[in-house]
């Protein structure tokens, strides 16, 4: 076997020069993708026993390659490794130390495979793990949600539409807005580990290899479904890359908008919510200060998770296929991205548990705004086979009539509401009771407290 006596890079016995120390620098990866260390060594095992089963190595030097793999992973969980950006990445950190630690065995390790089909195996197993990771965390904030749900089933708010009040509703059927909304990111993270479930490991460069390897081994070994089907397109595959990056970029926006309308609930205009102290700030110069600074991190994070999808998807555009250096950004991508979203979920948790309603503020606020002048116009096309569009009518100057007495509609007498259309008795009164208007939206979906009550039990046994 060919020595490396001078400890340089492997390339290196091809290149005749000293590289530029400024390339060194930028070219090297390490920093970054050293939290790849776990599944570096975990596919570099799973490929050597592969390589044992097929009889290209020997059973003792497969159980060199093994035993220094594993030495070398208990002294990076120990932080006891140390990285040198000469060499570039992860990979090749790792497989320099396997040669001080097993000798020339080690160069046995790269046998029928490229660090192409290396990264991406590493990347692929990596961000299956986060992507179980964060759905973890949007589950735990599904379960909060539904709990914060079940304590205000009858609370009475204003829904809106334009931030101006539109129809009363419940606010645990808001609340339910959100775990739709997390259900549906969940979802999109679990057809990524799908579309994400194909081994890369063994295509090598870029060709394939003449040496006669299992890639059906490997793939089940590492928890794939089975290997990619093309060398060619594994190499320049990113797609999983992207997918990963717009998830993230979606889930970072749903919180965002959720944080923003917990910051107006929050604010001394609306008066809907308050916000436990552990999660605000204080000013400092106005002592009386509850600032939410924590949900506008939220809220402006999300800028950080956009920028990470777009800088990969210009890096993409345009780029040949096969392997390219540009593509050496994409776990620092991945790896922001999803730390960014991470610690958005978690601080969302917090947020969302330290959420007390202001239930007699929002009582008050769904009855402003003549919010049940659309109850009075159903009314009157059920109980006056009247078309909608003649009841709108009648409704909006009801409307205009009690803003002109500066009355909410609940407060107008039958005599006053017969100015506007005489053919009512008193029953029309209770159309004007919130309470009343939100039980009435019984339409699958709507907000009627016995809707709510089905869509908080199905939810509950989905996630148990």
């Amino acid at each position: 076997m060919a020595k490396n006596k001078n400890n340089k890079a492997f390339w290196n016995l091809r290149i005749k020069k000293k590289g530029s120390s400024l390339f060194e620098k930028v070219g090297s990866s390490i920093d970054i993708d050293k939290r790849l260390y776990k599944e570096d060594i975990l596919g570099s095992i799973a490929h050597v026993e592969m390589l044992f089963k097929q009889k290209i190595i020997s059973f003792k030097i497969k159980n060199k390659i093994v035993y220094g793999l594993q030495k070398i992973e208990k002294q990076i969980s120990k932080n006891n490794f140390e990285f040198d950006k000469k060499y570039e990445d992860i990979h090749m950190n790792i497989e320099k130390k396997l040669f001080q630690l097993i000798g020339d065995e080690a160069g046995y390790i790269h046998t029928a495979r490229s660090r192409n089909d290396q990264v991406i195996t590493d990347f692929k197993m990596w961000i299956k793990s986060a992507t179980k990771e964060i759905n973890l965390n949007i589950e735990k904030i599904i379960k909060s949600t539904l709990k914060l749900s079940e304590k205000n089933i009858e609370t009475v708010m204003p829904g809106f539409t334009h931030l101006k009040n539109a129809q009363p509703i419940s606010l645990a059927h808001y609340l339910m807005a959100y775990v739709e909304i997390f259900k549906r990111d969940k979802r999109r993270f679990i057809n990524n580990l799908e579309s994400l479930n194909e081994s890369p490991l063994g295509v090598a460069a870029i060709a394939g290899t003449s040496f006669n390897i299992d890639r059906n081994y490997t793939s089940k070994k590492l928890g794939f479904k089975n290997p990619t089907n093309n060398s060619i397109d594994t190499i320049s595959d990113r797609d999983f890359v992207l997918d990963f990056l717009y998830s993230t970029s979606v889930c970072s926006m749903h919180i965002s908008r959720i944080a923003e309308e917990l910051i107006i609930w929050n604010s001394d205009g609306f008066k809907l919510i308050n916000l436990s102290d552990k999660i605000v700030t204080g000013s400092s110069i106005m002592p009386q200060k509850k600032n939410p600074d924590p949900a506008e991190l939220i809220r402006g994070r999300v800028g950080l998770n956009y920028g990470n999808l777009s800088s990969m998807l210009t890096i993409m555009k345009g780029l040949p296929m096969s392997y390219f250096k540009d593509l050496q950004d994409d776990k620092k991508l991945v790896f922001d991205g999803f730390d960014t979203l991470n610690d958005s979920l978690i601080l969302s948790l917090e947020l969302v548990n330290s959420v007390k309603p202001n239930k007699k503020n929002m009582l008050k606020m769904a009855n402003e705004g003549y919010t049940t002048a659309t109850d009075f116009a159903d009314y009157l096309v059920k109980e006056k086979n009247l078309s909608f569009r003649e009841s709108y009518a009648i409704a909006a100057k009801l409307v205009n009539y009690a803003e002109k007495k500066n009355k909410l509609l609940i407060e107008l007498s039958l005599q006053e509401i017969k100015k506007i259309y005489k053919n009512l008795k008193k029953k029309i009164l209770k159309i004007f009771d919130v309470n009343n208007s939100v039980n009435s939206k019984k339409s699958y979906g709507g907000t009627s407290i016995a809707n709510v009550k089905v869509m908080i039990r199905k939810y509950k046994k989905e996630i148990k």
